[in-house]
């Protein structure tokens, strides 16, 4: 036992060098050629305002945070300061992965630009760089803060504070960046594209500049800010049931797993390379695999070390690294132009923006059959091999390599932004913008991939935390005849669905004052479509960061007062009832909504690369109506469900449950 014991600081150490390696791959990019002057003053206009959103987002979320505070310690019955202290961490933790990887995306965005001009492997490098710094401080920060308050507090229940303030977060980060980013698309696409017959990324669109800065706040600083939640909430979820199930080796297996994945992650960065010729997704798929193999060699030895007898530890942690990986490949074919499903909605725009929508939504639909089957799957192996501790590992194992994840997801919307300012700078050669464009349409397949793997690490996450909950709160069985377990069942059923069209509603109020905004520059602006005129810029970005920070709160409060009122009012079966419910409609409807939405977007890009009469054909027109209904549905109410779904276990888990 003293052996193991001494195992334990080897986590937060591991946290720290994933923040050592982030801070030289952030060196590295600093150093490259940011390009000219006018690329550099177009980024600029980006990294203004994203970091200008990110301020005020993270003001109205303090308040949030501190409320929380005060109640965690004042109302908790048992260690109320301890938890309320990690309930802080976790917020601060969180927050700071956010800033880091939105301040080094927005660095690494131009000098992407630049690499282009040379080759498309140094371009893929600081793109892939840039998305790194952002995965490795999610894994650096969560297993740094996590680590450091075991060592202080020696018990799993206080650290689950941890957890629930960086779902907070999360929360707020994934709604409010969704709304931003979402409002300025539409904005761009609808009165840009559609009305007015600009490119993509046009300087003379009001609206170009917003968007961009919203591929960083929502598909960045959120994507990241999600599974930083998740990978935390696995970790926490499989120590307290660990401790009750094999006592304090039950606690050193998860965090030592997940140390490994911090090496598994660093090694598998350095494959990700490719040439002029290759699909980068290739080179991208290779360090991701180098990772997984090597997280799975680990993960062989530790269990044999630390929970000797216990092997079949090692099937749940398998099984939850090959549905991850499942899950992804099934999303990439719900998504990607290259398969029949994409193709098919396409071709449904030849007749008009309304079959376009009803074949995407029969897609999306669809889309939820095998990954429901495989999180099932992998849910009754794990318990076979495992019990209830065993849930909770696999979805360890599945998110063990998120530095790796989070890096190739986030390199998506840095390549993307790379193409805006290579379209925003005319005097730069057409083989930069190729090239670029070569990178975005490999981000856009695995950003749809990452929404995957984000869904099906939420169910078992969630579902983990929910057992948790049972076990802290005492109750061994849940009775589903029991009239107030049905009504909880039938409350968390309908909250993903109540959660969506808040979250809807407010891209749609947002999005409506955007077109406004940009016919108006059009209208008024002399000589702003001849190009002779600047846009004003600076009016969009204020109109989707004031809708974005306005209408998160609604939707951030629901996960934490819905369980609060549920478990005091109808009682902790009834609370169970309800997190299970939610469950069962939140995976299946965010699966829905993010595939749906992917597909959308890459029909109509697959119409752009010359299908079905091409760009400004009456076939396109209906396929950016598509998109646009899609836009909102992958980027923010079908993201933001995972986060949903975990919160409200975590907070059944910190809140109610030591009241039972």
């Amino acid at each position: 036992m003293d052996s193991l014991q001494s195992l334990v600081p080897y986590a937060p150490a591991l946290g720290a060098i994933s923040l050592l390696f982030a801070a030289y791959l952030a060196g590295k990019i600093s150093k490259a050629d940011p390009g000219t002057e006018d690329m550099v003053r177009i980024s600029g206009y980006i990294a203004d305002g994203a970091m200008a959103f990110l301020r005020k987002q993270y003001s109205a979320i303090a308040i949030f945070v501190v409320v929380v505070f005060f109640l965690l310690g004042l109302a908790l019955p048992n260690n109320s300061w301890q938890t309320a202290i990690c309930f802080l961490v976790g917020a601060l933790c969180s927050a700071g992965a956010g800033f880091i990887g939105m301040k080094v995306a927005t660095k690494a965005n131009v000098r992407t630009t630049q690499a282009a001009r040379t080759s498309q492997n140094a371009a893929l490098g600081i793109a892939f760089s840039g998305g790194a710094v952002m995965g490795m401080s999610v894994t650096g920060l969560g297993l740094l803060g996590l680590g450091i308050l075991y060592l202080i507090f020696r018990e799993p229940t206080i650290v689950n504070g941890f957890a629930m303030g960086g779902s907070s977060i999360a929360l707020f980060g994934r709604v409010g960046g969704g709304i931003y980013t979402k409002a300025a698309d539409i904005g761009a696409d609808l009165v840009g594209k559609v009305e007015s017959g600009l490119p993509e990324d046009d300087p003379r669109n009001p609206a170009t500049i917003a968007d961009n800065v919203g591929d960083n706040v929502g598909d960045v600083a959120g994507m990241g800010s999600d599974l930083f939640e998740s990978y935390v909430g696995s970790i926490i979820s499989a120590m307290t049931l660990g401790v009750l199930t094999l006592g304090f080796n039950g606690i050193l297996l998860p965090m030592i797993i997940a140390a490994a994945g911090i090496i598994a992650s660093i090694i598998g960065t350095f494959f990700v390379k490719t040439d002029e010729k290759s699909n980068p997704l290739k080179a991208l798929n290779m360090g991701t695999t180098v990772a997984s193999v090597i997280l799975l060699i680990a993960a062989y030895f530790a269990v044999r070390v630390i929970t000797p007898g216990q092997f079949g530890l090692f099937w749940a942690i398998l099984g939850g690294m090959v549905v991850g990986t499942l899950i992804g490949f099934i999303t990439q074919y719900y998504t990607s132009s290259e398969y029949k499903p994409t193709q098919g909605i396409s071709k449904a725009a030849t007749t008009g923006p309304a079959t376009v929508i009803i074949e995407g939504l029969g897609v999306g639909m669809l889309s939820t059959v095998l990954p429901v089957i495989l999180i099932c799957a992998a849910i009754i192996l794990a318990y076979k091999t495992g019990g209830v501790y065993g849930i909770a590992l696999a979805a360890v194992g599945m998110l063990a390599t998120t530095g790796m994840v989070v890096a190739v997801d986030a390199y998506g919307p840095i390549a993307d932004n790379a193409g805006g300012i290579a379209e925003m700078t005319p005097e730069l050669p057409e083989k930069v913008r190729e090239t670029t464009d070569k990178l975005d349409a490999v981000g856009n397949t695995t950003a749809a991939i990452g929404k995957g793997f984000a869904i099906g690490s939420a169910a078992l996450t969630a579902l983990a935390l929910m057992v948790a909950y049972g076990q802290v709160a005492g109750i061994q069985t849940i009775d589903i005849l029991d009239p107030y377990v049905i009504v909880g069942l039938l409350i968390g059923g309908m909250l993903p669905f109540f959660f969506c069209a808040m979250t809807m509603g407010a891209v749609g109020k947002a999005a409506g004052k955007m077109v406004e905004e940009v016919r108006r520059q059009f209208r008024e602006i002399k000589g702003l479509l001849e190009g002779t005129a600047t846009p004003d810029y600076v009016r969009c970005v204020a109109i989707s960061t004031e809708a974005a920070i306005r209408e998160m709160i609604a939707p951030g409060l629901l996960a934490v007062i819905a369980p609060v009122l549920v478990g005091f009012i109808l009682g902790a079966e009834a609370l169970g009832g309800m997190l299970a419910g939610s469950i069962v409609s939140g995976v299946c409807l965010a699966i829905m909504l993010a595939n749906s939405g992917g597909a959308w977007d890459n029909a109509k890009k697959y119409i752009e690369e010359g299908n079905y009469g091409g760009k400004h054909s009456p076939a396109h027109a209906a396929a950016v109506e598509g998109d646009t209904v899609g836009d909102p549905c992958k980027d923010t109410a079908g993201p933001s469900l995972n986060i949903l779904l975990k919160l409200m276990s975590i907070v059944s888990l910190v809140f109610i449950a030591p009241f039972f």
